[in-house]
């Protein structure tokens, strides 16, 4: 008997990839996660939910429609990824001091400001502030972009300190603070690679002929099919490393429940 199953292999990514998340979500309330990495899961909701979104609405709506919204879920997706490293970073550096803390916030916001004006070019002034639907669609995106970038660079710079100096501190390899950074700092890395990867095709690759577009666009393809697997890998790493507590917790829940009821 012959099974045919018309399945591309970005459906059946998209689809673990959702199944993951939700199992994530359902692993974070569960295991009440949420209450120390509320912006942690924020964003990971946020992330299925643009998923199921571009799923069900793409090219069923308008294309202003379409664009307003997605736009604006970039947008938003960006800002909620810079919150969610101050909060990876407070949980990993809770013992720090003052000094500590404004010296090494100044340094990474200096380097991934910098990568990020650096990197790749700027439209002009009178594009980027032109008064129609258009140039305000070209803004968000410009937004998202950078913003994304900007996220992503800080995620890889508090990688590497929590790796270096996270033992110190309390957030060694058993600690959720530097768990979910790894799979983070994975996911980021891969961005920046395929953002560099592309940035390199646009501006040395010239097309001469249909078989070169092919290539072009079978090489973004197979960029884009690495980075979901990539994605998916890190959320099967956060659901394992999320459900199990972290040392030393279940102790701490024991001794706060023994003082409760003996007052």
């Amino acid at each position: 008997m012959h099974f045919n199953f018309d399945f591309s292999s970005a459906q059946i990514l998209w689809t673990l990839t959702f199944a993951a998340l939700l199992v994530l979500l359902v692993v974070l309330l569960g295991r009440d996660r949420v209450r120390r990495f509320p912006w942690f899961t924020t964003a990971m909701a946020l992330t299925a939910l643009r998923m199921l979104a571009s799923r069900l609405l793409y090219h069923r709506v308008s294309l202003a429609f379409s664009e307003s919204l997605f736009l604006s879920l970039a947008d938003l997706a960006a800002i909620i990824t810079v919150l969610m490293v101050i909060e990876i970073a407070r949980r990993a550096f809770a013992g720090a001091g003052r000094r500590a803390w404004i010296a090494g916030t100044l340094v990474l916001v200096a380097v991934a400001g910098t990568t990020t004006a650096l990197w790749g070019p700027w439209p002009s002034l009178k594009t980027l502030f032109a008064t129609s639907q258009l140039a305000a669609f070209r803004f968000m995106e410009l937004f998202a972009q950078k913003a994304d970038m900007f996220g992503d660079v800080l995620i890889v710079l508090l990688a590497l300190l929590i790796l270096i100096f996270g033992r110190q501190f309390k957030a060694g390899w058993h600690s959720h603070a530097q768990q979910l950074v790894i799979g983070l700092a994975m996911a980021s890395i891969s961005q920046l690679t395929i953002r560099g990867i592309l940035q390199h095709v646009a501006t040395h690759v010239t097309i001469h002929s249909q078989n070169d577009y092919k290539r072009v666009m079978n090489l973004m393809s197979s960029l884009n099919t690495a980075n979901s697997v990539i994605f998916l890998a890190a959320v099967v790493w956060w659901i394992i490393c999320l459900w199990i507590d972290e040392p030393g917790a279940s102790l701490s829940a024991d001794l706060a429940e023994f003082e409760a009821r003996n007052g």
